[in-house]
């Protein structure tokens, strides 16, 4: 079978494979990935996906022509019709699992055992390098790594974007996969280091150090000092048993193509699942690609309250667009029209898939952090590093990160790739970890589900992911407002 018909309220299907006219009943051509119309269907008439509206025809389409950009224009505006009808699904019956992970003070668990070094200010990036170069020998036992995440402000912010970074950075320094924290600042920035102590609350001082760059006479020595401090503490330890309930998981997308949404995002939605059965966590992030999903999201909050707050959420970020003179509807990317996608409308319904169906407990402001097991939204925006740091930021000691055309890219914590289709897979082994393109040859979405619940397990418990091996890791602050 070469098409999928999503939903049976569907009036296209997705081409699984490129179509020749006649195949399938075909009329013309229809790349892989892309929609083919199941019947005829008037101008303005509705483009019916995942069972929801994801567009208007702009001319009258034939049963078996090619549905896409050509034929199709969004409908979204910057006005929403949100409504709630409560909607419960039955979990999978899953066994207990475990994984071997780092158990913190706080019972928190890490996933590994790292020493980080967080700027306050762009301007000590470089120092910030150079000391994660020079004393790599400190790597080893169980401290598995040593990393600088360096960004470009701290400094020249004002208002809620200096607020945010501030908050960014020590919710990364309260993050569990970090065995030691070395927090470094200049000295005449904006973002001081009391104002960091202050956001940061109580801490740990074996666990986290303070190096004033400016108040040292010889700031790479003292900072190797304290990173030796800093080593000693996070070698005290070792991996043990610790049950999958503690777990936080966030779910992300890149470079999605027109298979995304019929493969590895509802894999990853049958793995969040079996996750939250278990009594872990998901996050969902990406609020520009709820846009036109909210039919799928808001039924699965688990009460008004949640419902009320997932709205907000929604509504505040399409005012974001609004106030900055930017349509709510300005994606998909050329690459995602290129796999298939053709609305912001597809391409968040396919994105949501990854929600699974586990109901939304909670929904978390841009550096909020994960208190509730289940599944929980998180503000913050498409933009690959900004929303996967913000999910580590809340708490998730991994990313699964589906994609259908492939990237590199690595988040602060591991970042497991999942291909759409096995093409992909094939070609950039040296990019993605999992293959969820098998859901095309007949794989059940279950059977994919209880893999990947297998292979998070795998790199919880110490497994690197392509992106670890190479290197591929950094962060990115979210902005709105002006720089000084």
């Amino acid at each position: 079978m070469k098409l999928i018909q999503i939903d049976p309220q569907d009036n296209v299907a997705v081409a699984v494979e490129a179509l020749a006219p006649g195949e399938e009943g075909a009329a013309q051509a229809i790349p892989a990935g892309h929609k083919m119309a199941l019947c005829d269907i008037p101008e303005n008439g509705r483009i019916i996906k995942y069972g929801c509206t994801i567009g208007r025809a702009s001319v009258p389409i034939r049963a078996g022509q090619w549905v896409h950009t050509h034929n199709v224009t969004t409908c979204l505006t910057e006005q929403s019709e949100a409504r709630y009808g409560h909607v419960v699904y039955p979990l999978p019956q899953v066994q207990a699992r475990t994984f071997e992970g780092y158990l913190r003070p706080d019972g928190r668990a890490g996933i590994r055992n790292e020493l980080w070094i967080l700027p306050t200010v762009g301007c000590v990036n470089g120092i910030a390098e150079q000391l994660a170069g020079s004393n790599q020998h400190l790597v080893g036992g169980s401290v598995e790594g040593l990393y600088a995440f360096t960004h470009p402000f701290g400094c020249s912010q004002t208002g809620d974007d200096h607020a945010q970074t501030r908050r960014l950075l020590a919710a990364l320094a309260r993050h569990p996969n970090a065995g030691g924290v070395l927090v470094l600042g200049l000295g005449c920035e904006n973002l001081t280091m009391e104002q960091f102590k202050a956001e940061l609350g109580s801490w740990d001082d074996r666990r986290i150090k303070f190096l004033v760059c400016q108040e040292a006479e010889d700031e790479l020595a003292a900072g190797s000092a304290l990173l030796r401090e800093l080593a000693d503490y996070a070698a005290s330890f070792t991996r043990q048993t610790l049950p999958a309930a503690k777990l936080v998981a966030g779910m992300k997308c890149g470079g999605s193509d027109g298979l995304s949404g019929i493969t590895a995002n509802p894999a990853v939605g049958r793995f969040s699942d079996r996750l939250v059965a278990m009594g872990g966590s998901t996050v969902l992030t990406e609020v520009p690609e709820m846009f036109g999903a909210e039919p799928i999201l808001f039924g699965k909050c688990a009460d008004e309250a949640v419902y009320k707050k997932a709205a907000a959420m929604i509504d505040g970020f399409k005012h974001y667009f609004t106030v900055h003179g930017q349509a709510v509807y300005e994606n998909p990317s050329p690459g995602n029209k290129a796999g298939g996608i053709t609305t912001l409308e597809d391409k968040s319904c396919g994105c949501v898939q990854k929600g699974g169906h586990a109901q939304i407990v909670d929904v978390l402001p841009y550096t909020g952090s994960v208190s509730r097991p289940g599944v929980n939204l998180l503000c913050g925006p498409g933009n690959d590093l900004v929303s996967a740091t913000a999910l580590a930021a809340a708490g998730a000691q991994l990313i699964l990160f589906t994609t259908g055309r492939g990237t590199p890219f690595g988040a602060p914590v591991p970042t497991i790739k999942i291909s759409s289709n096995t093409p992909l897979f094939e070609k950039k082994r040296n990019w993605i970890d999992f293959d969820a393109g098998t859901a095309v040859s007949g794989e059940n979405l279950d059977s994919i589900g209880d893999r990947l619940l297998d292979a998070v397990l795998a790199v919880a418990s110490g497994r690197q992911t392509r992106a670890e091996e190479h290197g591929c890791r950094g962060i990115a602050i979210f902005k709105g407002g002006v720089v000084l």
